[in-house]
């Protein structure tokens, strides 16, 4: 069974389906010039339901959205007006391919609050958000069939781009602390036994997406050295650092090992995703290659964009707002956690994250969470299949739940409708096990 396509039923018209059959069967003469890169892309499970998600009355717990109700959209379209007013020859102009003085020279001082103190603004290279700094190292470091390592479970979009440019994914589990440094180290030398070429280590230490699991402060130089010793670059995609609940930021991996870790940073989940804006942090001895390849495919980073984000940073409270996130976030997390013990049938477990968006939920092995979606979308809630934040093509037993755009009386209301559904699923599997 394959996962890369959510039948959406009576959701779409029957012309609608009909027409997007004969599209996807139909063998045009173009069909012979894609490149075997392409037959890598693939139509990401998230996507689909994120766009099923917007029916009304759906309550989702689906989408890693920050809150943007929160944030000061009057006075950030006042902002947004004055700049382009003001400064729109140059706001609306090309600009450098690095990124903006001011904005990279901020963003070293977001790093120092999360830890990293050394961080020079001309080692930092503006992106499209996260996602494209993903892009970049892969496409810089990896020719097809090398390997790069990942956590089990990780990011999809992180997956999808690995898979575009056709590298070998391999796998390290987690536990409750996160990436086990044991599995990491023989996975390392089962790979190296096989002749493998292994680039990089792509991991989300803190609040991981999906799981919601923060690698554990004692485990991270171990699992840098690891690596240093094997050649292995880490890639540490940080996007909810500073979403910790209690307001205390863990060290990053990359604080004190500056040569081998490329640092990601997003505005995405401390300001706002609609601007697309990211960074790297990269070695100083690496930064000139990683700067010209995102340059050859953005050519640069909108200065618009860029110019927002200063001044929102100089001129806003940006740090309070964060506050308010945190709190924002912890009191929804909470009400999640409290629904799921409330209503979940026995036989499951999940994560109890210490801050970010995501809750992970397990539940008795035997059960396939992907096509239980549609049973859940036609009780009235949505959540994303476990299946989409792994490699492999194996049925999951797993689903992710997000909490951070959904006011908690619909948090709430969404467990209440997707017991029911899980419970079905257990029984399911239950009487074929007795019978």
């Amino acid at each position: 069974m394959t996962h890369e396509t959510l039948d959406a039923g009576p959701e779409l018209p029957a012309e609608a389906i009909d027409a997007i059959e004969r599209a996807a069967t139909a063998a045009h003469r173009h069909e012979e010039l894609f490149s075997e890169r392409a037959a890598n892309i693939k139509q990401s499970a998230v996507r689909d339901v994120f766009d099923i998600s917007m029916r009304p009355g759906l309550v989702s717990l689906a989408g890693g959205n920050p809150y943007l109700q929160s944030l000061p959209l009057e006075k950030l379209g006042q902002t947004a007006a004055r700049i382009i007013a003001e400064e729109g020859m140059t706001a609306l102009q090309y600009g450098g391919g690095q990124g903006t003085e001011e904005l990279r020279t901020q963003i070293c001082e977001i790093m120092a609050a999360e830890g990293i103190t050394d961080a020079r603004p001309e080692n930092v290279v503006i992106t499209a958000g996260s996602q494209s700094a993903q892009d970049v190292a892969t496409k810089v470091f990896c020719n097809p069939g090398d390997v790069v390592l990942v956590e089990n479970p990780t990011y999809v979009g992180a997956l999808n781009t690995f898979e575009a440019y056709q590298v070998q994914v391999e796998t390290v589990d987690m536990d409750d602390d996160g990436l086990v440094p044991e599995l990491l180290e023989a996975k390392i030398a089962e790979l190296q036994a096989e002749g493998k070429n292994i680039k990089f280590l792509y991991t989300i230490p803190n609040f991981n997406n999906p799981s919601g699991i923060t690698l554990a402060p004692a485990r991270r130089q171990r699992i840098v050295d690891i690596c240093r010793n094997a050649n292995i670059l880490i890639l540490e995609d940080n996007p909810y650092g500073l979403l910790r609940f209690d307001g205390n930021p863990l060290a990053p991996m990359r604080a004190a090992n500056e040569h081998d870790v490329i640092y990601m940073g997003s505005f995405s989940k401390i300001f706002a995703p609609g601007l697309r804006i990211g960074w790297a942090l990269v070695p100083e001895h690496l930064q000139r290659r990683f700067y010209l390849a995102s340059e050859a495919v953005t050519l640069c980073p909108p200065t618009l964009n860029q110019m927002i984000i200063s001044a929102y940073l100089r001129d806003y409270d940006w740090r309070g707002q964060i506050e308010t996130y945190r709190a924002l976030y912890e009191e929804r997390c909470k009400t999640l956690l409290a629904a799921l013990e409330e209503h979940m049938p026995p036989g499951l477990s999940w994560t109890r994250p210490e801050g970010g968006f995501f809750v992970w939920v397990t539940l008795p092995g035997g059960v396939d969470t992907y096509p239980l979606l549609k049973k859940a979308i036609e009780a009235g809630v949505v959540f994303i299949p476990g299946a989409a934040f792994t490699h492999s093509d194996e049925p999951s037993n797993k689903l992710r739940l997000a909490f951070s755009a959904v006011p908690p009386e619909s948090i709430a209301e969404g467990v209440r409708r997707l017991a029911p559904v899980l419970r079905g699923a257990i029984d399911t599997i239950n009487k074929g096990v007795t019978s």
